[in-house]
């Protein structure tokens, strides 16, 4: 019996995501009195797979084939559900990605198992398993019961700090059995709609909305982006971009890119449910609009009454001042 955690990789690198998740995964580990075990699909050294060992990992399945570089759900299912029986996983845990929404629930299906989506803590429970998740939109919460053999659990980003747990780890090159029909769908080329940093990787997000009033206007964010430096990146909500204020890749929310940075800039937006639920899993939203009845007040952790016009500049002052 094991837990076992599938990591994902952006580049052949692993982000704070991936070691926010075996940190979670190797304190459940702790729970069931067992060992984590972890596995990597695509081109990753062993270099950057002994980092995972910083948080808990002790043994890593690492899936190197060429045929694994382009995301084939098919294929990831029968690789992850082989590795699970090998090991007699009785949990297997994925970050709550778009890649793991493609995969997640076909390894359920394959394994027979429950599947609890977009948990945010540490179980209440092991047997069975009771463990708590976001409910509609993240306007609420849930603590659904598994009573499968075999659990999966996927975890909202930001909702589990990193524990530093050095363990040696060992590596075993895995060739999981699939055939040529697992491949039927590939890319065949990638092209990026910019440089810029993903808004779905910023550590802060300086998002518009509405209230900015025009597209020569709405630049502002761009400038206290660029105060802010390091990690921080522009965004903004559906309805700016279907005016092409702003670059349809920016739009976060329930349409658009669901994103959970450590700060959320919320800068003349309303706070429409539609948009609220792609931010919610935000650690802080700092909010600013004339409307102090805005619905954007109540999902905030600090909000501030008045023009977006004079607090930003005032903003961007204060924090050049502060670096």
């Amino acid at each position: 019996m094991s837990v076992l955690v599938y990591t994902e990789n952006w580049g052949g690198k692993f982000k704070k995501l991936s070691f926010e998740l075996v940190s979670y995964a190797n304190e459940i580990a702790k729970m069931y009195g067992t060992n984590l075990v972890t596995i990597s699909i695509g081109n990753v050294s062993n270099e950057e797979l002994t980092t995972l060992g910083n948080y808990g990992a002790s043994k890593i399945y690492s899936i190197t084939d060429a045929k694994f570089n382009n995301l084939s759900s098919q294929a990831y299912t029968k690789a992850i559900s082989q590795v699970a029986k090998k090991e007699s996983a009785n949990l297997i845990i994925f970050a709550n990605t778009y890649t793991t929404r493609a995969v997640a629930p076909r390894v359920s299906i394959r394994m027979e198992a429950g599947l609890v989506p977009g948990c945010i803590a540490l179980p209440k429970q092991t047997e069975p398993l009771i463990i708590t998740k976001k409910a509609y939109s993240g306007k609420s919460f849930a603590d659904v019961e598994v009573k499968t053999p075999v659990k999966i659990i996927t975890l909202n980003q930001n909702s589990f700090k990193l524990i530093e747990a050095k363990t040696t780890v060992s590596i075993e090159v895995f060739n999981p059995e699939v055939s040529d029909k697992d491949f039927i769908a590939k890319s065949i080329e990638l092209q990026k709609a910019s440089d810029k940093l993903d808004v779905t990787d910023a550590e802060i997000l300086v998002s518009g909305g509405r209230g900015l009033k025009s597209a020569d206007k709405i630049g502002i964010i761009d400038e206290m982006a660029k105060a802010i430096g390091a990690n921080c990146t522009t965004a903004c909500t559906k309805p700016v971009s279907d005016l092409d204020w702003r670059p349809h890749f920016e739009h976060v929310g329930q349409t658009g890119k669901v994103v959970a940075p450590n700060l959320y800039f919320a800068l003349g937006i309303s706070g429409a449910i539609q948009h609220l639920a792609g931010i919610n899993s935000s650690k802080f939203i700092v909010a600013v609009n004339t409307d102090k009845d805005a619905p954007i007040f109540e999902a905030a952790d600090y909000g501030i009454v008045g023009d977006v016009f004079e607090v930003i500049p005032k903003l961007i002052e204060a924090i050049k001042e502060l670096k």
